[in-house]
């Protein structure tokens, strides 16, 4: 006789944005622990005024992140003042997803 697996139900993700203010660049998206760190993963969408945007969705838990600007500057989110150091010698943004 087979043992019962029992299933866990999937994560629910959560709904999160991020946004970053440069109205001279040509191309932000995010990277983080939650894309493998990839820096063309997530790009974001610019509006008329130089706020670029996303949403992803993530399961509960804390998440470690930067902005990646025009494919080669690797910035913190300055509207979140949350952060961690990071083996880089600078930091990393931190989000928890409740």
């Amino acid at each position: 006789m087979r043992a019962k697996t029992r299933k866990e139900p999937p994560a629910k993700k959560k709904t999160v944005s991020f946004e970053y203010f440069d109205p001279a660049a040509t191309v932000v998206t995010v990277a983080g622990d939650f894309n493998g760190w990839d820096p063309k993963a997530r790009p974001l969408k610019r509006d008329a005024g130089g706020l670029w945007k996303a949403t992803l969705r993530l399961a509960a838990g804390t998440y470690q992140y930067k902005f990646v600007v025009n494919g080669e500057r690797w910035e913190e989110d300055p509207l979140n003042l949350e952060r961690v150091p990071n083996e880089h010698g600078s930091f990393n943004s931190l989000r928890v997803v409740a």
